[in-house]
């Protein structure tokens, strides 16, 4: 027999995470693009901003029809060669920041089945951000999760507007997962 879950936050019941979700606006419209296998995933942070922020939207697939906003700058959130530092330069529209949810393979799939994505402007965070995601290590050096990323590229964007309300939910998820399997474990484990 599976567990009652909250309807919004996707969690069980008994560790609902809904009452630390804020909602906040931001003049930035955020896209984030799921991959499938991450839909379901325990620590999904990608729900976790989508469901802070006004202005964003979650979609899950692997391929996705976007259809141009002019009112919007579109820029694709995926480090690279071509990428330009975040905050990118005001040409009086808003951006639509688009970002990719998934492990980097899964990211890099996403980019390969819709060029449309692969052809947009990309941007990406300062070198040596560090995650607060304890559980798991990073394959590289600023590697974040999702909404750390997010939270990240708003506050450099729309500075000095503060949205790391958003990391309190995350935070919640991490502890509840290093109580369930035991701080012993988790030092033994993660040198935490």
């Amino acid at each position: 027999m599976s567990r009652a879950r909250c309807e919004r936050c996707t969690r069980p019941l008994n560790h609902c995470l809904c009452h630390l979700i804020p909602r906040l606006p931001s003049r930035t419209r955020v896209l984030i693009l799921q991959h499938p296998d991450e839909a379901g995933h325990a620590l999904n942070t990608a729900r976790l901003a989508a469901l802070g922020l006004e202005s964003a939207e979650l979609r899950v697939g692997e391929r996705f029809d976007l259809e141009p906003d002019p009112a919007y700058r579109a820029c694709l959130l995926f480090p690279g060669e071509t990428a330009q530092a975040l905050p990118v330069a005001e040409d009086g529209r808003p951006l639509l920041l688009v970002v990719p949810d998934g492990t980097w393979r899964k990211a890099r799939k996403l980019l390969h089945l819709n060029p449309q994505l692969a052809g947009l402007p990309r941007v990406c965070l300062p070198a040596g951000m560090r995650s607060r995601y304890r559980l798991r290590k990073a394959p590289a050096e600023g590697a974040l999760a999702t909404v750390e990323a997010i939270v990240a590229a708003l506050e450099l964007q729309e500075a000095p507007k503060r949205f790391d309300a958003l990391l309190r939910p995350f935070e919640a998820l991490i502890d509840g997962q290093i109580a369930a399997m035991g701080e012993d474990t988790y030092r033994r484990n993660h040198g935490g």
